[in-house]
């Protein structure tokens, strides 16, 4: 759990859609104790309809987990927050940020910023059955509203329905004529609004999420806000976390190394194998990241992304990958020894 020096949404990796199962989540969290994990968003409705074990199982070791719900109906969400209480989530997030069509028409996402008195109807259902802290994670605005007063009026409204952490990816979702890629690249970045939400709610938790790549960027958004959540980033370039915990934190220097993480991350194929009947490659595509600009990471890559390979057992894949590793390295190594520039501008051995 976060320190108790620190909020505890102080770090975070965002809910991302097809990433940030559980698999993901527990490579996560071998890379940092205390960053706070969120799910893909879940839908009230598959709460409601499908199966509970596929959408809510996770693993100890994820804590502290969040659930994220998508959904509008007051007593839906009801039932889904009770279910992820029950299921033993750390906290029920609401999706009021997503700009997806196939979101829209289930009338959640950023859409609901439209209609705040909806919103806080559904949190205070949620916050009504359960003991866990109920959150929203939203966009400063939808398409051209881009005031201000927009974006605090709906924390100003929701709030007073018992949420007290807001996530609040400061860009506007355009509604219409982009898609959720380029809602995430297209409408632009107003860190200023969100740094302005938590001056004018001191009370609340606010952090901020959007367009996050260092260790510097976040050391400066959490001069303004109580917390910053990274999203692509931390699945593209994974190893970023694992400084989390020192620079953030205040824990001592680790000594994790990505050998150790991908170690354990074999470990960890073979029991889902062997508890789960689960393959290894569904998780190993979410540590293709791990030796992100190390030499030798294209290899290393290849080998795990082989559909080829599929039939070995992940810790022959594993020896494969090394080795792949160490000789597209050893490679590079013998190319660059005795190489001399000529004058003209060749080179010769």
């Amino acid at each position: 759990m976060s320190r108790p020096d620190f909020s505890p949404w102080r770090l975070n990796v965002a809910p991302m859609l097809d990433w940030t199962d559980r698999h993901c989540r527990y490579f996560h969290r071998l890379l940092s104790n205390h960053t706070r994990l969120y799910t893909e968003m879940v839908t009230t409705g598959a709460l409601r309809h499908g199966d509970l074990r596929r959408h809510l199982r996770f693993h100890d070791e994820e804590h502290p987990v969040a659930l994220q719900l998508g959904g509008s109906e007051p007593q839906e969400l009801a039932f889904a927050a009770r279910l992820g209480q029950e299921w033993g989530y750390d906290e029920i997030n609401l999706n009021c940020g997503c700009p997806s069509e196939r979101v829209q028409r289930g009338a959640f996402g950023a859409c609901l910023m439209a209609e705040p008195a909806l919103v806080a109807d559904g949190v205070k259902a949620m916050v009504d059955v359960v003991d866990i802290p109920v959150t929203v994670k939203h966009r400063i605005g939808i398409d051209r509203i881009e005031n201000y007063g927009f974006v605090r009026d709906f924390v100003g409204q929701v709030s007073e329905a018992g949420c007290r952490v807001f996530i609040v990816h400061a860009r506007n979702a355009w509604l219409q004529g982009l898609s959720p890629k380029e809602n995430r690249e297209i409408p632009p970045l107003r860190y200023e609004m969100v740094y302005q939400l938590k001056r004018d709610f001191p009370h609340l938790t606010i952090c901020l999420n959007g367009g996050v790549t260092s260790n510097e960027q976040i050391a400066t958004h959490l001069q303004h806000v109580d917390g910053v959540m990274v999203g692509r980033e931390a699945y593209h370039n994974p190893w970023l976390l694992a400084g989390w915990d020192e620079t953030f934190f205040g824990e001592a220097s680790s000594t994790l190394t990505p050998d150790a993480v991908e170690a354990a991350m074999v470990a960890y194929m073979a029991r889902e194998a062997v508890d789960d009947d689960c393959p290894w490659y569904p998780i190993a595509r979410h540590m293709l990241g791990l030796r992100h600009g190390q030499r030798g990471a294209r290899k290393w890559r290849q080998v795990w992304s082989d559909h080829h390979l599929k039939p070995l057992p992940p810790a022959e894949v594993h020896q494969k990958a090394l080795e792949g590793l160490r000789g597209a390295s050893e490679s590079l190594n013998v190319d660059q020894i005795g190489h001399f520039p000529t004058p003209d501008g060749r080179t010769m051995l």
